[in-house]
């Protein structure tokens, strides 16, 4: 069974740091692309970056590019999300995704689990 399990939100204050773990189990890890996506309160969920794990290169949006940073495990088999210099705007319940054609296809997850993260101004 293929399984992606998001962990590590909290509630931070604005300019700090939390780092976010996918666990994953249920598939070949170095196999696939495994991105972040997150959705804010009453707004469409959005692809945050992505990360090709037998590349180990990632992608990111614009709003989180030169703040938030993927990385990847193969011996854990989980993905990591470290994000730094937290805006208000950050908040939102993130969640993992299998992302197939390298990040650039379509995005496979639960998404009914996620971990939140609340950043306080």
């Amino acid at each position: 069974e293929v399984q992606l399990v998001e962990s590590g939100g909290d509630l931070v204050q604005a300019g700090g740091s939390l780092r976010l773990s996918c666990a994953t189990s249920g598939f070949s890890f170095g196999d696939v692309a495994i991105g972040w996506f997150r959705q804010a309160s009453g707004k469409e969920r959005e692809g945050v970056g992505c990360i090709i794990i037998r590349d180990d290169r990632a992608s990111y949006a614009a709003s989180v590019k030169g703040r938030f940073t993927i990385s990847a495990d193969s011996v854990k088999n989980t993905v990591y999300l470290q994000m730094n210099s937290l805006q208000p705007g950050d908040t939102a319940v993130y969640y993992c995704a299998i992302v197939t054609n390298d990040c650039r296809g379509d995005a496979f997850g639960s998404w009914d689990h996620g971990t939140r993260v609340t950043v306080s101004s």
